[in-house]
């Protein structure tokens, strides 16, 4: 971990929590502690909770790092792409508590968890990618096929459709919405309530249940690396 990472490890779970400034930028620095702290939940078998800050949980990539270059735009995309395949392959369940906004990367970062609890409120969620200039990614495409409801795919990758908590429910990037008082206690809860699940089972489930679209976004991660990262003013 490192200090944009958070790891704290309790009896039944891991808290993750994600703290990069005011928007809780995901750069490589918060990639490599989310890999480190994945690798500490792993060993221990914890069940991971993956949280942000009060109003923000992330607005996606640092955005020095994505207008610095297209090899360093290229750089940081895969090296989320990479991220997503190492989350949607976690052999224990994941729980993301969406602590307020989550855009781009951030919205993304909902797709690849086991279950997505929301916060009630004026948040923003989605894909904004199209609307600020970014061609979207062959493997972003990947995951938000998978994941999305089949009515909102091409809204929310292609319209850079914006949801609010709620309709970011029937969207797909979230499971249920509570009060910001309730966000954790539910997490925790939830994580708890996935202790039940024979751990040996989930994994091995998981896996059979989406090795098909893994396999796609993998496909698509080769694709982007012949692919220039097109971002347009």
């Amino acid at each position: 971990m490192n200090e944009v990472v958070q790891y704290q490890n309790e009896e039944k779970y891991a808290l993750i929590t994600l703290q990069n400034g005011k928007v809780n930028a995901i750069s490589h620095e918060v990639i490599d502690g989310l890999n480190a702290a994945l690798n500490n939940a792993e060993q221990e078998r914890k069940i991971v909770i993956l949280t942000g800050q009060p109003g923000i949980f992330s607005a996606g990539f640092d955005l020095k790092t994505m207008t610095k270059g297209a090899d360093s735009a290229k750089e940081l995309v895969t090296k989320g792409s990479e991220l997503s395949l190492r989350m949607l392959s976690f052999p224990m369940p994941i729980i993301i508590a969406c602590s307020g906004h989550a855009i781009a990367k951030g919205a993304f970062m909902l797709l690849y968890a086991d279950y997505r609890i929301g916060v009630a409120g004026n948040f923003k969620i989605g894909l904004n990618e199209v609307m600020i200039g970014m061609t979207m990614h062959h493997a972003g495409i990947e995951v938000a096929r998978a994941r999305l409801a089949p009515i909102f795919f091409e809204r929310s990758v292609n319209n850079s459709e914006i949801y609010t908590p709620k309709g970011a429910v029937a969207a797909g990037f979230l499971d249920v919405i509570v009060s910001e008082k309730e966000l954790l206690p539910t997490a925790i809860q939830t994580a708890l309530l996935f202790t039940k699940l024979n751990a040996k089972a989930h994994a091995a489930t998981k896996l059979r249940l989406r090795t098909p679209y893994i396999n796609k976004i993998r496909a698509a991660i080769d694709l982007d690396l012949k692919s220039e990262i097109a971002i347009n003013s």
